[in-house]
């Protein structure tokens, strides 16, 4: 029995038994007999609080005035009501005396007066802040002097209390009454609980109990005097010792006086009504009011006004009371964003106020949000999302970027908007650590692999720069399957010059990942071509280039020669300027810019123009805080003529035109570029091919725009892409692509830089169809001598 006094009376924690809600720590302050605690749900733990009145038996008035109270709250219903969720009434025996308790369980809530010291907020933003809050208990009064024709009774500072939202609520209801001044009947008092007011809050009417005055009396008019009271003890800090001190005005804002003159008027006829406060008085005026009044008839404006207001919201914020901010106006734009009732732009706001919070308020309040607006099909909504995930990107736990975030983002990669591809292409520098290894190799590989061949020449350039500064969260097998294929047989034979250069950049930036042979092989036979390009910021990346990786092999070399026996791949720690060229590749991709319709717009900054087929144009790729380029459908670059590099197709053509996509479903996009297992190669030739493991495939003319591969290639041709020096060229070995015209010779003695070392190739015109060896029925020499032989066929029967 005493456990469960305890338990009741001292507020331990546990409770009344049947009452499914723990009782905490109470306030200081309270109205009247009632104790306000603190309180939490057994069941999911969500805060409460729980008011508490004893009394010594069950008749006792102050009970009485509670049931009152309870029945009153549970049946009003106003947001600017206290919210009532349980109520229960206790008996307990200590010896031979009961004792009765009633228990109100509410939204959880603290007394005003506690959180106005907590906020210690000073000049504009605490009148700004007050003026919303006392906008709020003018409301509550109103309606329930004027829409249900109740009288509260005790309106002041101890019947307010503030919400965790910042809101203040009006509570206290015992003395709550009906208005019968129609009632001509009535004689009795109008406020069965009066008594329970304090003195110095009762207008001259209520003092003297002269209840057919108050019946002649407006319904206002008792609760529009306590407005007053809670007025005056608001901005003097104090609490009201008695009425004279209402004549006190030196701490009233002057914008308020004449509403609060008016409002303790003498003669209760002539009192202000709280409905006409809100309306008249130019105190309630200002930006704090104005904001959140929008907020909550958000669904009443038109997208234009939407528009307007969230555009103008993010400098706003900065103006308000940053706890209000934060607390009230940030939940309230997260709610609007996550319903669909906020225009695109309200992001923009939700992210800078979302920045104020500590990382622990930011997952609990902001994330959610974000995850949800993800599925968003607003396309506004989602290249906003991407132009922040800057602000918001490293809060994301893994398990929600690979499972929840990545199938949204994922579907930007093939939207129809460039500038959607790119900023998506963007993102996946925050998100691809997050990633795990099956969602990178089977889904972004496949994604990138295209968005390397896309129509814009920046996309392509940001494709390779990102694949550079991801190798590192690519596993072993997958890297050496991707790189060396992604930056040689595409990136270096790019026609836009920045393009090239950040292939450049992406071999030396990921340079620890190649093996001494595919660096001998494979990587400075295709960059040495590039010294004789004809952009000059790409010829000096590739000097650069070659010098590093020169250096490489000489270590290498050097080790070799000392008797050590190095492994097969060789890190850069040891050669200057890798870190800056990591760090290019970082800053580049996480540059955000504005999306440009101008081909001549992509620049660091506004007075850095990009131009296209010039120098300048790949300069973006090496300055000191580089540019992605900018995207545009209507950018109209030239194509710069590329040296010929060792191969001259890339072995991508059946994606790049879009055949046998479904059969290679299973690929990640770089399988068939990958040299497998190479047809043995003559004897001649052996040592050639040993040297120069790489792809080749057959030569293609130059033309002004981005070459195509042939819809049809052999596997044999994709599969060996050096097949054509690996053995001695054949009379007609070009003929059955037919790719090669007149000048077929030349182009391919350019395409191939090791011709020089290879047999000479017999001339074209030497012994061209004559022989007839099955595959000469089409060419019209062929079918001039085969009619001849017909005719001396004859002649000699």
């Amino acid at each position: 029995m005493l456990k469960f006094l305890k338990g009741v009376v001292a507020g331990s924690g546990t409770g009344l038994k049947d009452l499914p809600y723990n009782i905490g720590e109470p306030y200081s302050s309270a109205w009247g007999s009632w104790t306000h605690s603190r309180g939490s749900s057994k069941d999911d733990g969500s805060p409460v609080s729980i008011f508490s009145l004893s009394g010594s038996n069950a008749q006792d008035g102050h009970l009485a005035a509670g049931r009152n109270g309870v029945k009153r709250l549970r049946t009003v219903r106003h947001p600017n009501i206290l919210s009532f969720l349980h109520s229960t009434e206790a008996e307990t025996f200590d010896g031979s005396s009961a004792k009765v308790t009633i228990y109100i369980v509410t939204e959880p809530v603290m007394p005003l007066s506690e959180k106005i010291k907590e906020l210690g907020l000073e000049g504009t933003q605490r009148d700004e802040y007050y003026a919303w809050g006392l906008h709020q208990i003018a409301k509550a009064v109103s309606f329930l002097n004027n829409d249900c024709k109740l009288v509260h009774g005790n309106v002041c500072l101890a019947s307010v209390v503030v919400t965790q939202t910042l809101d203040w609520k009006l509570h206290a209801f015992d003395v709550l009454s009906e208005f019968d001044g129609h009632n001509e009947a009535a004689t009795g008092p109008l406020l069965q609980y009066e008594w329970l007011v304090g003195s110095q809050y009762k207008p001259m009417e209520l003092s003297k109990s002269d209840w057919a005055a108050i019946r002649k009396s407006p319904p206002w008019a008792i609760d529009s005097w306590g407005m007053g009271c809670l007025i005056y003890e608001l901005f003097s800090g104090t609490r009201l010792g008695k009425t004279e001190e209402l004549r006190n005005i030196a701490s009233i804002p002057k914008s308020l006086l004449p509403d609060y003159q008016r409002l303790l008027s003498s003669m209760p006829s002539r009192r202000l009504n709280t409905s006409k406060l809100i309306e008249n008085s130019e105190y309630f005026q200002n930006k704090l009011v104005d904001t959140i009044h929008f907020m909550d008839i958000l669904n009443l404006k038109d997208s234009v006004e939407k528009d307007t207001f969230f555009r103008k919201l993010p400098n706003l914020a900065e103006q308000l009371p940053r706890q209000i901010v934060l607390k009230k106006l940030l939940p309230m734009l997260a709610s609007a964003l996550e319903f669909g009732s906020a225009a695109a732009p309200a992001l923009t706001a939700l992210l800078k106020m979302a920045s104020w919070l500590s990382a622990e308020d930011f997952s609990a309040k902001v994330l959610p949000t974000v995850v949800k607006l993800f599925a968003s099909n607003d396309r506004a909504i989602r290249v906003g999302l991407l132009q922040h995930i800057d602000q918001y990107g490293e809060s994301l736990s893994a398990q929600i970027v690979d499972e929840q975030v990545y199938t949204h983002i994922a579907t930007g990669f093939s939207d129809t908007s460039a500038f959607l591809r790119e900023l998506t292409l963007k993102s996946m520098l925050v998100l691809a650590p997050k990633l795990s290894q099956r969602t990178i190799s089977g889904s972004l590989l496949k994604y990138l692999s295209k968005l390397q061949v896309d129509d814009e020449p920046a996309i392509r350039t940001n494709t390779t720069i990102l694949l550079g500064n991801i190798a590192s969260y690519l596993n072993e097998g997958t890297r050496k399957r991707v790189l060396i294929n992604a930056f040689t047989v595409r990136a270096l034979r790019d026609t836009f010059s920045p393009a090239r250069g950040a292939g450049v950049m992406a071999l030396c930036a990921t340079s620890s990942y190649y093996d001494i042979t595919e660096i001998a092989t494979r990587i400075l036979p295709n960059v040495v071509v590039l010294t004789i390009d004809p952009d000059s910021d790409v010829r000096s990346k590739a000097f650069q280039a070659v010098d590093q990786f020169l250096q490489i092999v000489k270590q290498y070399h050097e080790k070799t020669n000392a008797g050590d026996t190095p492994g097969s791949s060789i890190g850069i720690s040891s050669v200057p300027g890798n870190a800056s060229l990591l760090g290019w590749a970082m800053s580049s991709l996480t540059l955000m810019s504005k999306p440009s319709e101008q081909a001549s717009q992509g620049s660091i900054n506004s007075s850095a123009p990009l131009a296209s087929a010039s120098s300048d144009a790949s300069s973006v790729m090496n300055t000191a805080t580089p540019a992605l380029v900018h995207v545009s459908s209507a950018t109209n670059f030239s194509d710069q003529a590329v040296p010929a590099s060792p191969t001259s197709t890339d072995g991508w053509g059946e994606l790049e035109n879009g055949i046998h996509e479904e059969q290679e479903s299973d690929k990640d996009g770089w399988d068939d570029i990958e040299p497998l297992e190479e047809p043995k190669p003559p004897s001649a030739l052996a040592n050639i091919q040993a040297a120069q493991k790489r792809p080749v495939s057959q030569p293609k003319p130059q033309v002004p725009s981005r070459p195509k591969i042939p819809a049809k290639v052999s596997k044999d041709e994709d599969d060996d892409l050096w097949g054509s020096i690996a053995a001695p060229a054949p009379k007609t070995a070009s003929k059955p692509l037919n790719v090669k015209t007149a000048g077929a010779g030349a182009a391919a003695d350019d395409d191939d830089p090791w011709a020089a070392i290879a047999a000479p190739p017999p001339t074209t015109r030497a012994k061209p169809l004559s022989s007839g060896r099955g595959r000469g029925a089409k060419p019209a020499a062929m079918k001039l001598g085969a009619q001849k032989i017909n005719r001396t066929s004859s002649s000699g029967l």
